[in-house]
């Protein structure tokens, strides 16, 4: 595997942007700390990722019930001179219509996500759901109406879920996702491929390929989210200085065994690399952006100084022999996961 710097990629046809993005997963008005005027934190994040150079936003009309790309349309407006490169999702809210591809559903879901980014085209467009009805019924509607809003110009590019299910899986049944993934990608020929990627991700095979070299035969850009397993893979132990900031939500809903067994990994990178602050984030951000050159990373975050960790912890990249290292901690951190799938209920394994 060769060094990738952080210069300019190519995602896909009409997206050049710098390969470290934001994941705008802004809580609810009534699940927000503060309400309305807790949001005014992820809007100062959004300062913080342009001022060190973010250009890549990604949302979901699902995300917050359009909340997030609402906010995210209060920044647009806020700072109109900004060219931001605007990523959201359909295929989750179904609303009134009979299923969330069925007729022109898609079709208005853009118009209210354009509307509430203060937009006025998307530059990817992402299929968030295999789910296409009763013996894919409405599969075929969705790729008329993805490819017909690509060819007006109200999207760049479309996109579709990569292969995934709970971490804790059996190798069939990410075997099954595999194949339904191939089903679909065949069918759909999109453009970007978006799909939660990090330690916990265990490898699928596609066409006797991983998804990166896959995904790079075939021309097609990767988005991968949750880098940091929801904050899991930042570490928690008490001899780190990063450690003051409070435990992340998700990893604190881990139960106590699996917790330590994952803090006894992460461990070994601190032994390894240090433990200055930001040391973890930067090993899990490069293990993914090192993946390819067709790979855009978007990252969470609940705070301003969160994401200028994300953005100025990187660094230079990692060598073939560190990259070796951080693999081989995160496989035995995938493993640990299997052993306790079966000692314990899957929604317990969620990081």
């Amino acid at each position: 595997m060769t060094a990738h710097d952080l210069g300019v990629r190519h995602l896909c046809r009409g997206i050049l942007t710098l390969p470290l993005g934001l994941h705008c997963d802004v809580p609810t008005d009534h699940t927000f700390p503060g309400g309305s005027a807790g949001a005014s934190r992820f809007l100062a994040g959004f300062h913080r990722a342009v001022e060190q150079g973010a250009t890549f936003f990604d949302t979901a009309d699902s995300y917050g019930c359009g909340h997030s790309e609402r906010v995210l349309g209060q920044f647009a407006r806020q700072n109109p001179d900004l060219a931001l490169q605007l990523s959201s999702k359909v295929g989750q809210i179904r609303g009134s219509a009979e299923h969330p591809y069925a007729g022109r559903h898609i079709h208005h879901q853009l118009e209210q996500t354009l509307e509430n980014l203060y937009a006025e085209e998307l530059h990817l467009y992402t299929l968030d759901s295999f789910d296409f009805g009763p013996g894919d019924r409405y599969l075929g509607n969705a790729i008329d109406a993805m490819r017909t809003l690509r060819e007006v110009k109200a999207i760049r590019a479309i996109g579709m879920r990569g292969p995934f299910t709970h971490y804790a899986a059996s190798a069939g049944e990410w075997a099954a996702q595999a194949e339904r993934f191939l089903y679909l990608f065949r069918l759909i020929k999109p453009d970007v491929v978006w799909t939660r990627f990090n330690a916990f991700t265990p490898a699928v095979s596609l066409e006797g390929q991983d998804l990166f070299a896959f995904t790079a035969r075939h021309g097609v850009g990767l988005v991968l989210a949750a880098p940091l397993a929801h904050g899991v893979l930042v570490g928690k132990g008490a001899e780190s200085p990063s450690s003051r900031a409070p435990v992340p939500p998700r990893r604190a809903g881990l139960v106590p065994w699996f917790r330590d067994r994952v803090d006894e990994q992460l461990h070994i990178l601190r032994l390894r690399f240090g433990d200055a602050p930001g040391t973890l984030t930067r090993l899990a951000l490069r293990s993914c952006l090192q993946r390819g050159d067709q790979c855009v990373v978007v990252a969470g975050f609940s705070s301003a100084e969160q994401v200028v960790e994300n953005f100025s912890c990187l660094g230079d990249p990692l060598t073939e022999l560190e990259l070796g290292i951080v693999d081989d901690v995160y496989a035995a951190l995938r493993a640990q996961v299997r052993e306790t799938a079966s000692r314990m209920p899957v929604k317990e394994l969620q990081p």
